[in-house]
């Protein structure tokens, strides 16, 4: 009997824990809207220290990196600086390059990653085909390339057959006159000699 029991008492106590976290979730919409307003204060106020944190290395990276620049009196001097300033922009823009190689190849690992895991998931939508009207020849051609050279003529091998013409395809002409030849017996007798 205890053990009848216990299910229906941990089934009573499941229920009312759910009904009381539902009322917990149900909240009003004012307590929503001050949430709302309060995080987005709260992240507002996070992006404005990180903006001044990047703006403050910025300046630290610029005062390592970039001493203040005293201009020389003579000629040579300023010539030795220029070529200095030179070399370091040459260094800096190696630097760039290799940088920016370096993202590309990342993005172009993340993209293949993607593409792994659409297909891992199986949710990979096909895009929508267009249809596209193509001869014959432009289609082996696209599908052969460069060795597709010759033509398809699909009326090159029939046969040609001669077409017989009837004589009453030959006479054309007056309709007025066909009848007249035609009416009476020697009409009909022109008819069966013709015929045989």
């Amino acid at each position: 009997m205890g053990t009848s029991k216990s299910p229906k008492c941990s089934q009573f106590r499941w229920n009312s824990c759910s009904e009381s976290s539902l009322q917990r979730k149900k909240m009003s919409l004012s307590r929503k809207s001050y949430l709302k307003s309060l995080l987005l204060h709260i992240g507002g106020s996070m992006l404005e220290e990180e903006a001044q944190d990047t703006e403050r290395e910025k300046m630290k990276y610029m005062e390592q990196n970039c001493p203040p620049v005293s201009i020389p009196d003579c000629m040579h001097q300023l010539q030795e600086l220029c070529r200095k300033l030179h070399r370091q922009i040459d260094l800096v823009d190696e630097e760039r390059f290799d940088m920016e190689v370096k993202v590309n190849k990342s993005n172009k690992e993340i993209d293949d990653l993607k593409v792994l895991v659409q297909d891992l998931k199986g949710k990979f939508k096909k895009p929508a085909l267009k249809r596209v009207r193509m001869s014959a020849d432009a289609m082996l051609a696209a599908l052969l390339g460069s060795k597709h050279k010759v033509s398809l003529d699909l009326r090159a091998n029939l046969k040609q057959v001669k077409k017989e013409v009837k004589d009453d395809e030959k006479q054309t002409g007056d309709w007025r006159k066909n009848i007249q030849d035609k009416a009476g017996m020697d009409g009909r007798k022109k008819m069966f000699e013709t015929e045989a």
